[in-house]
């Protein structure tokens, strides 16, 4: 699992069957500031802005999809609320 904050939103025409429905956002890894973008289908309702969870477990993809074999690997599986000082 990453803290990532999200950026952004994905907009596509066409899409695999079980991606219909899924709101896809564009994630920075955090303390990587020119550090890769990625792609993660988001399980909870984050925002532009958010800090959030990502994981690259298949069994995260499994579970927003119902799939046995979704056609992605990141999740956005939860939100960062506040940070332990």
């Amino acid at each position: 699992m990453r803290l990532c904050t999200a950026i952004g939103h994905v907009v596509s025409n066409s899409k695999h069957p079980l991606l219909v429905g899924q709101k896809i956002m564009v994630v920075r890894p955090d303390g990587e500031e020119g550090g890769a973008l990625q792609v993660a289908v988001d399980g909870v309702q984050a925002g532009i802005g958010s800090r959030v969870i990502v994981t690259q477990s298949g069994t995260a993809g499994s579970q927003v999809t119902g799939a046995e074999t979704p056609p992605f690997r990141s999740v956005i599986v939860g939100i960062v609320d506040e940070e332990a000082s």
